[in-house]
This record gives C-alpha cells, structure tokens and sequence, in this order.
C-alpha cells in the first residue's frame, strides 16, 4: 500500500503558483488556476492537510544581508556513535552563516551550505569554528560561482 498522495493537473498548477509566491491570496490564485475561491481553498487545505504543503517561508537575499559568498562544504567526521553525530549537528546547525545542513549517506558524512561576506570571513569560519570541532575528519570546499536555480 502507497502513501504517495495523488495529484492531478490543477493540484500541480496550485504548488507551482504558490512555489512562485507563497503569499498569493486564495483569489488571487483560483483565479491563475482557472477555479473560484472555495474549490481552490479546499484544494490549498486538502495540500496541507496531507503533508504536501509542509509550510510557507520567506526567501532570504543574502546578498542584502552582506552575506553573497555561499559556499558548498563536503565534511567527513570521524565518528561511529549517534551521540556524537547529533551533537556535531546541533552544533553546526546552531552557526550563523549555515543555511543548510544535511547527513548523507556514504560519503561525505555531511553537505553543508554557508553564506558569508567574503573569503575572509569564510576562512574565519572555516578555521575558527567548522574545522575547530573535534570530529572533523576531512572538509573540502566548494565556492560558488552562479546559482543556476536556487533552492527552496
């Protein structure tokens, strides 16, 4: 038995529109999707309801921020018990300039996504903070150079 839930056009065309601009009013958008309000709400909720819709966020520029340089990190932790893997990740998770962190399977143990100023303050990050932590094996950096299409 699936859990998958299923979708059709109109449900497809609803999280497109909302991907585009989370704040849509339910007018606003029955009326991009070719619905009157209360069938559209009713889809919207349905969409939520079952998990689809997990929330609505802002996009945050970075770069307004002072914080244009983002850079991709691979890390290796020498580590075999979850004690230390979920302190590791608590603890990067709770930095400033990390803007995603995620445990993969394999290697590298992590993928981690920073923004900061410039390569000074990366390397401060780097150096102070990141290869600082006593389970860090190995980090190898990835910067930047055009985001193609950004994430969520």
């Amino acid at each position: 038995m699936s859990n998958e839930i299923r979708l059709d056009a109109l449900d497809h065309e609803i999280l497109f529109h909302l991907r585009q601009d989370g704040r849509l009013t339910n007018v606003e958008l029955a009326k991009r999707v070719g619905l009157t309000a209360p069938p559209c709400l009713r889809r919207v909720k349905r969409l939520e309801e079952t998990g689809v819709i997990a929330g609505y966020h802002a996009v945050i520029n970075t770069e307004a921020l002072g914080r244009g340089l983002e850079v991709l990190i691979d890390v290796e932790v020498s580590a075999n018990d979850r004690k230390t893997y979920l302190e590791f990740e608590e603890v990067v998770a709770s930095y400033e300039e990390v803007i995603e962190v995620r445990r993969m399977f394999g290697r590298p143990d992590y993928f981690i996504r920073v923004a900061v100023a410039d390569h000074a303050a990366y390397e401060a990050f780097l150096t102070g903070k990141l290869t600082g932590l006593p389970c860090v094996l190995r980090v190898d950096s990835h910067l930047t150079m055009k985001t193609v299409k950004p994430g969520p």
